[in-house]
């Protein structure tokens, strides 16, 4: 069993001021104070996007859909810092339904961001189609009312779901990341195309013995976070999964270096609470 108790102690001891504001939200809904949210948002640009740690001032695809993870954790999806950036991701999206970094990064993105690679490629629309799905009904003021999935975005997340269809290859392998694969399910678990995202989620399946605990608490995490029910063997491997892993302080272990350790140990929270 995953013990969440130790892993709420981990992130009162180790998180930052917006750490442990996103744990109070993801625990007991508290709504984070004016200045932790500022603290959030900083950095973006003025387009909307926020820059990731090798992109200079360019706005990455990239880094804003990690922005709006921690937005979210935050209940903060509503606010106009989130509504821009994901204004911005729409604006993004190529004619094809495709996303892709901007070009002038190609010397400094890392291999699941670098533009005109179509790992990277299929990786950033599976990233941001499943942020513009999500957060879609809390950016109603960006644009018209629409109940669909993804609400004002609607059609954006629809063409890149077509996107990530066209690329599934019949045994539901992806020609991408590993991390691609659980946003594509998701993506298509909210368009209702059951069967493509159950295939995906078979191969996972296979896949789950092998997945670092951060890999894990991220597959967790987003397929909750689209209601895939708790009782689906994905979910069920990765709660195993998680637990095998889990150290004896009650956090996770970053594939990123010790600093993101709380961020993982907040998306098991954010899977299983």
């Amino acid at each position: 069993m995953v013990d969440l108790d130790a892993a709420i102690g981990f992130v009162m001891a180790h998180g930052d001021a917006v750490e442990r504001a996103r744990l109070s939200w993801l625990c007991t809904r508290t709504p984070p104070a004016p200045e932790t949210l500022d603290w959030a948002e900083v950095g973006q640009t003025p387009d909307g996007g926020w820059p990731a740690v090798w992109a200079g001032d360019v706005a990455s695809v990239d880094a804003t859909c990690f922005r709006l993870g921690e937005l979210d954790d935050l209940g903060a999806l509503g606010r106009p810092a989130a509504r821009k950036a994901l204004d911005w991701l729409a604006a993004r999206q190529q004619r094809d339904g495709w996303w892709e970094e901007d070009p002038a990064l190609t010397d400094t993105a890392p291999a699941w961001a670098r533009p005109g690679d179509p790992e990277a490629r299929y990786h950033l629309t599976a990233n941001a189609a499943f942020w513009l799905s999500v957060a879609g009904l809390d950016a109603r003021a960006a644009g018209p009312l629409d109940d669909r999935v993804g609400g004002a975005y609607a059609g954006v997340v629809h063409a890149a779901a077509r996107a990530l269809t066209d690329g599934l290859a019949p045994d539901g392998t992806w020609p991408s990341y590993l991390p691609a694969g659980w946003l594509s399910a998701a993506v298509l678990h909210l368009q209702q195309a059951y069967d493509e995202a159950a295939r995906i989620r078979a191969v996972l399946d296979e896949r789950m013995r092998d997945l670092s605990p951060a890999d894990a608490a991220w597959l967790a995490a987003t397929l909750r976070r689209v209601d895939v029910p708790a009782a689906e063997w994905t979910l069920v491997a990765a709660r195993h999964r998680l637990a095998a892993t889990q150290r004896t302080d009650g956090g996770w272990n970053s594939d990123d270096g010790h600093h993101f350790n709380v961020h993982t140990t907040l998306a098991v929270i954010r899977a299983f609470r």
